[in-house]
């Protein structure tokens, strides 16, 4: 049997290209899944940027110049020499861009645990991949599946973020300035800020993007990456989405010491060029996965699983009035899709949904 994988050249993350492997026979304690389908959106995007500095290209290595991103999805057990994981499970987790993948499994909890050598420094959050059976989140639907896909691990790093802000009461903020503020990250943010008693929420987008921006509930006020001036001077926090250095830089000279915390997640603005910040506070950068580790520790498991599985269930059926699906199937179409989102012709009110099976 064959197995169609798309990779993405490490030096320009604009290059893609087609591999085909044979699937080799499982070795014992393996598992055989087939990808049914993964959300491709510009998250990706960032795993390839920040794929030497975080490790996203060894969860999937491959060889040295190429890399295989990881996508977030859907995928069943159709083979297993692991008597724990049976055929049939159906798993969310992050995956490679391709039709199979074969990984050395143990059972957990809530699912399966990618047990490979390599994969040993990863956190626990990217390692695992939970059965339907047991996953607090799941909704039964294909448009449902779907919009998990897209929003879920987004969804739940803004959450997260917000929570951290929360700790220190947005740090004695009025507002909190929100770049890149069409992301899906963003908006999951945003919900949950709004809902901070004192605290605006104002978004900075592209000129393009306002109008859906405007739109949204979550956000007070929309202005243009040309209108940072026109952002009051007020007790302020700040959260990237976009990793634009420039974008980052006219903020923190803007707001002088009225900003009293910087925070960097994501980069959505990929092609753009570093900016050295001169004033105001050094921007730190927010990993998720740590804050999921920390936060299960703090609440415990099952407080950890209420709190969360409240509001994604209210994000996503929220998504339904912005959020309109679309998929691709088969591997040209993957290839496609990667150049459309990386090139930025997606339309933040667009998610798209990628099977590199021809039958999907």
């Amino acid at each position: 049997m064959k197995n169609s994988i798309l990779e993405v050249n490490r030096a320009d993350h604009g290059q893609t290209r087609l591999i085909e492997e044979d699937l080799a026979d499982l070795e014992p304690g393996q598992v055989r899944l087939r990808i049914d389908r993964f959300a491709l959106t510009a998250n990706n995007i960032t795993y390839a940027v920040a794929g030497d500095m975080l490790g996203y290209w060894d969860f999937f290595p491959t060889d040295d110049g190429w890399g295989r991103v990881p996508a977030m999805g859907w995928a069943d057990i159709i083979e297993s020499t692991n008597p724990d994981l049976p055929e049939g499970g159906r798993y969310y987790g992050w995956f490679p861009m391709a039709q199979y993948a074969t990984i050395t499994a143990a059972k957990v909890r809530e699912g399966l645990r990618d047990d490979g050598d390599h994969r040993a420094a990863h956190a626990a959050v990217y390692r695992s991949c939970v059965d339907i059976q047991h996953d607090p989140w799941y909704e039964a639907g294909f448009d449902a599946e779907d919009r998990h896909a897209l929003l879920r691990g987004l969804f739940l790093t803004g959450f997260l973020a917000d929570e951290f802000f929360a700790d220190d009461h947005y740090f004695g903020a009025e507002q909190v300035i929100v770049l890149s503020a069409s992301s899906k990250t963003a908006i999951g943010f945003a919900q949950r800020a709004a809902m901070r008693d004192g605290l605006s929420v104002i978004a900075v987008t592209s000129a393009k993007n306002c109008a859906f921006v405007a739109d949204l509930d979550p956000y007070d006020q929309v202005v243009s990456y040309d209108e940072i001036d026109s952002i009051a001077r007020a007790r302020s926090v700040l959260i990237d989405m976009a990793g634009n250095g420039g974008v980052r830089a006219a903020v923190h000279e803007h707001l002088q010491d009225d900003l009293r915390y910087s925070m960097t997640v994501g980069m959505s603005h990929h092609g753009s060029p570093p900016a050295e910040i001169t004033t105001g506070p050094t921007p730190q950068m927010f990993f998720a996965p740590s804050e999921v580790a920390r936060r299960g520790k703090e609440w415990g498991a099952q407080q950890y699983r209420a709190r969360t599985t409240e509001a994604l269930t209210e994000f996503v059926a929220a998504s339904r009035a912005w959020l309109t699906v679309e998929g691709s199937h088969g591997p040209q179409g993957a290839q496609q899709t990667w150049a459309a989102v990386y090139d930025g012709e997606v339309a933040p009110s667009v998610g798209r949904i990628v099977s590199l099976h021809d039958d999907a």
